[in-house]
């Protein structure tokens, strides 16, 4: 049996991201900038530890669609070190990566431009064979979907919005099916793309999504076409196909965006890949730790002192922490920000959330906002404003429209 190929995996740096940070006087970059540097340092280390031979981006390297040039460098830096180290890495184009325009260039097609040594972009579905020192291999990839690429203007005319979803998603999956068709059966075939499948569970992303999304059904991805499928796009890492082959598999993000990702690991995949059996492990990163804390001190006498008990029993060091604290009307006057703001002097970056009101809070039915989609938040909003359920859907239609990027409505 030939050697399996050994593949990195790994996606959603979203370099850019500055939530929750400040500029870090040594480098003049966002500390927080410097967290998703750091993780992607950590996938470079360990693939030149563990003699990878092949490395998957499966998409969005930065936070928006035109990264400032320093992001850009300290990006190129990294994977210089893989292209240095003649380590094939294939860079997948997502949808924070991808141009408004057809004729623009992706943020990170330079690489292609400059024939970057064993550095692949992935801008366009397509079939690679890439020569590893373990033997050959073949990457199919399917970049984000723009539905300007996969249907023409007249299509476009003639079709609702969910005529248009349903003819998206059946563009790849034909796609897909092409590219299986294409495949040399007898080599290890990876396939990497950067959309949602049906079944995945969604989280944070959402909120920072680019474009409309649409969904690939899981039956076109658990194919025995392929022998691993390597997925960007989703935050939440997860095998959707488990105790089966092909593997089916979100990396997620390297690091948490937001307090929505709070409780999720964060890391990327190593694959051993052979035809028609994958081994394949998570490998978990130290990601900066997000910690709520949650205090109920409408009941108390001492509220500060309740509030200061809370705290102690939670490690800040190194965190980003938010403290919520639920006070009756007749507390907020008493308990000042500043009275609040040394107990968190531990943590990386901290902050204060005040909740006065409870039912304001009830009518999320208990979910945090950041998991939250734009759809679901306005639906609560105008059901919060007494709307009646049947005269939501102007209103819902009206919306997902402005949440759609122009371009792409």
């Amino acid at each position: 049996m030939p050697d399996p190929i050994r593949t990195v995996h790994f996606a959603d740096l979203h370099i850019g991201m500055e939530n929750y940070g400040q500029i870090d006087p040594e480098t003049g970059l966002n500390r927080r900038v410097v967290d998703f540097l750091d993780r992607l340092d950590d996938v470079v280390d360990y693939a030149l530890k563990h003699e990878a031979d092949l490395v998957i981006f499966a998409g969005d390297a930065f936070r928006t669609r035109r990264p400032n040039p320093t992001h850009q460098r300290e990006f190129a830096t990294r994977i210089r070190r893989l292209s240095e180290a003649a380590v094939p890495t294939v860079l997948l184009v997502g949808n924070h990566d991808v141009p408004m325009m057809e004729q623009r260039a992706s943020s990170i097609e330079i690489f292609a431009t400059l024939g970057v040594p064993h550095v692949q972009v992935a801008a366009k579905p397509g079939l690679l064979r890439i020569e590893t020192r373990r033997g050959p291999v073949q990457v199919a990839a399917v970049p984000y979907p723009v539905r300007q690429r996969l249907l023409s203007r007249e299509q476009f005319r003639r079709l609702s919005q969910i005529e248009l979803d349903q003819a998206v998603t059946d563009a790849l999956v034909h796609f897909l099916a092409e590219l299986a068709e294409q495949r040399d059966p007898d080599i290890p075939t990876v396939l990497t793309g950067h959309f949602s499948v049906d079944t995945a569970r969604l989280g944070s992303e959402r909120g920072i999504m680019v474009g409309r999304d649409v969904a690939v059904p899981i039956s076109a991805l658990a194919d025995p076409a392929w022998d691993y499928v390597a997925l960007g796009h989703i935050h939440q890492h997860q095998d959707l196909n488990p105790d089966a082959q092909p593997p089916v598999v979100y990396a997620g993000s390297l690091e948490r965006v937001d307090f929505g990702e709070e409780k999720q690991p964060k890391g990327f995949c190593w694959a051993e890949v052979t035809r028609g059996h994958t081994a394949w492990r998570y490998v978990p990163v130290k990601a900066r730790p997000f910690i709520t804390i949650r205090v109920d001190v409408r009941a108390e006498t001492a509220p500060l002192e309740a509030v200061a008990a809370a705290v102690r029993q939670h490690t800040l060091a190194e965190s980003v922490a938010r403290l919520v604290v639920q006070l009756a009307p007749e507390q907020e006057p008493r308990i000042r920000d500043a009275d609040l703001a040394p107990l968190l002097t531990d943590a990386f970056f901290s902050q204060i959330n005040r909740e006065v009101d409870r039912a304001t809070r009830d009518r999320l039915e208990g979910l945090e906002p950041e998991a939250m989609t734009p759809e679901h938040l306005l639906e609560r909003y105008l059901r919060s404003k007494g709307k009646s359920e049947a005269a939501l859907p102007p209103y819902m239609e009206l919306g997902r429209a402005l949440f759609a990027e122009p371009s792409e409505a």
